[in-house]
């Protein structure tokens, strides 16, 4: 379990700072819950509610592809790409509320990774321990 490990931690860094833009806007404009009409806080609420939507079954995903043997390779591969498009996708809807090349990158490659991941693991539950 040590490569989803990584990709834990490395997750773990990107949801605390996510949640402190949270916590210093809304320090900054006074409000306790919601958004308060505020868009910036809006952004930031979404940015870090879309990675904590996201991270969970990407990274269950990864740790079940370690536990069932995957190679580093794999691992690094589906990982890296998983949390690369996490990253983008957070800056680019931290940045803009609309279309953003951040969010144009991250979610394709979101799902890029979580197909890769799906057909991972079904393959190894039709063929067996060996696929």
């Amino acid at each position: 379990m040590r490569i989803s490990s990584l990709y834990v931690g490395i997750s773990l860094i990107l949801i605390v700072v996510l949640s402190f833009r949270v916590v210093l806007r809304r320090w900054k404009v006074r409000v306790g819950l919601g958004d308060g009409g505020d868009m910036e806080l809006r952004q930031r609420i979404r940015a870090h509610g879309n990675a904590v939507e996201y991270l969970p079954m990407g990274l269950l995903a990864l740790l079940m592809l370690e536990i069932g043997g995957a190679g580093p390779m794999v691992l690094h591969g589906c990982g890296g790409t998983f949390i690369f498009a996490r990253v983008v996708h957070a800056i680019g809807l931290s940045r803009k509320s609309g279309v953003s090349v951040g969010r144009e990158i991250g979610m394709p490659l979101t799902w890029l990774a979580f197909l890769a991941m799906a057909w991972l693991l079904l393959s190894r539950y039709l063929h067996g321990p060996g696929a």
